[in-house]
């Protein structure tokens, strides 16, 4: 007998809420902690998105905390405000609707990497899950706060799936909360392994063939299940009452 997995054989059925929180907490343990910094938003394709509010870390917030607001930064439901840095995720929303899911924060070796404005090497195969083109921002031109600031750094993203900010942090974006998931978490190993190898006074070179790297990249992201969902299992394992609250409606 043959087992096909199912994305609905693994874990409950999830409300987009309930997906944000438990993005932001399984994240929070693979380093995109911190402290209030952060922000995800998923597109409801309504001219309206969810997001994680201000003043709650990403491993306290529950689903009755997360906010939707309009594409100007309002608030039109929930009781918390706006992350100081969502002009970042307006303009990228508004110049890129395919995109559903949107993750940045400032994890501790993707920082590292964006610090040094450069680019970390692909050196083996958990840093190249998820896929997407890794693009370098390279010049900082002040918090993605100001409108003006996260304009320029949304250009300079142009089609990339994932970007280093120069003397700032990460972006990960995707069509799914699967799919960012996976990349963000691709993105911190990668970033990770590279500076250990460097630190090492190892090679500067990856020793995956191009034709992988090149394959790898292309990946969309949302095709390995089972990844996204061993990680929600170990979060509702810590915290099962999450999944009583189902978080805001929207119609």
């Amino acid at each position: 007998m043959t087992f096909t997995p199912t994305a609905d054989r693994l874990i409950p059925d999830l409300t987009p809420a309930q997906q944000i929180v438990l993005l932001a907490r399984t994240l929070w343990r693979e380093g995109y902690n911190d402290h209030l910094a952060g922000h995800i938003t998923y597109n409801l394709g309504d001219g309206t998105l969810l997001c994680n509010p201000w003043l709650l870390t990403w491993e306290e917030i529950r689903p009755r905390d997360i906010i939707r607001i309009d594409l100007d930064g309002n608030v039109v439901d929930g009781d918390w405000p706006v992350p100081l840095g969502i002009p970042l995720h307006l303009e990228l929303h508004s110049a890129r609707p395919d995109v559903q899911v949107a993750v940045h924060n400032h994890p501790t070796y993707g920082t590292v990497w964006s610090d040094l404005v450069e680019v970390p090497p692909m050196f083996d195969q958990s840093s190249s899950l998820g896929g997407g083109e890794l693009v370098l921002v390279h010049e900082y031109d002040g918090g993605v706060n100001s409108r003006e600031a996260a304009a320029k750094a949304i250009s300079a993203i142009g089609g990339g799936e994932l970007a280093l900010l120069a003397g700032h942090g990460v972006f990960v974006l995707g069509s799914s909360v699967r799919a960012v998931h996976q990349r963000a978490v691709a993105l911190e190993t990668r970033c990770r392994n590279a500076w250990m190898v460097r630190a090492a006074g190892g090679r500067s070179d990856t020793p995956l063939p191009p034709w992988y790297i090149e394959q790898a990249v292309a990946g969309k992201g949302d095709k390995f299940i089972g990844f996204w969902e061993a990680s929600v299992r170990e979060e509702l394992r810590a915290a099962p009452e999450l999944l009583d609250d189902p978080g805001i409606s929207h119609s």
